[in-house]
């Protein structure tokens, strides 16, 4: 896996460009990558959905949830499907909508300074084999491409966002990353 510096791009991966992004922050340095959760609906997977949202496309009649989150505008910049397909919703060097009002270390705002990695999953429901390969290949490139990223800030949406989210869930395996890393 490598990533183009020129675009910032995961060469040969699916491209789906969100609008849901915008410039960083001048003189900002991406040194942490949060690792979130998503299903749509809640608990169903496979279903195309998570596209839709980040490009803002859901149908709000096709579940009675999506009436929930209609008008949301988020994004990531790459998704990890049960599969392992990979999905690149956001150039890297672009600040993606995925972590909302968050801290890490004292900063706040991580979008601007952060790389969100969405897996296809729940909290409660374990993730496979493939997301976890795919997930260690796209942070190995990541560290290789931007040397500033470390293994120690890399942590899971509850972590930034400790009042309001719960994602990766209890079910993301922290020591089987770590070992694949």
């Amino acid at each position: 896996m490598r990533i183009d510096p020129s675009t910032h791009l995961i060469v040969g991966v699916n491209y789906v460009p969100s609008p849901n992004a915008d410039a960083r922050p001048e003189e900002c340095n991406v040194d942490l990558i949060v690792i979130h959760n998503i299903s749509l609906p809640p608990g169903e997977f496979g279903c195309g959905h998570i596209h839709q949202l980040f490009t803002n496309v859901l149908d709000e009649n096709a579940h009675p949830y999506f009436t929930e989150i209609k008008g949301l505008q988020v994004s990531s910049h790459l998704l990890i499907e049960r599969s392992g397909t990979l999905t690149q919703f956001v150039p890297f060097n672009r600040r993606a909508w995925h972590a909302g009002q968050s801290s890490f270390r004292g900063r706040s705002c991580c979008n601007d300074f952060s790389i969100g990695i969405e897996l296809e999953g729940t909290d409660d429901c374990e993730y496979t084999d493939q997301q976890y390969r795919v997930l260690s290949a796209v942070i190995i490139s990541l560290q290789m491409t931007y040397p500033t990223l470390s293994s120690q800030n890399i942590v899971g949406h509850s972590d930034i966002a400790p009042e309001r989210k719960t994602d990766p869930g209890e079910s993301f395996d922290w020591q089987k990353l770590r070992n694949q890393l």
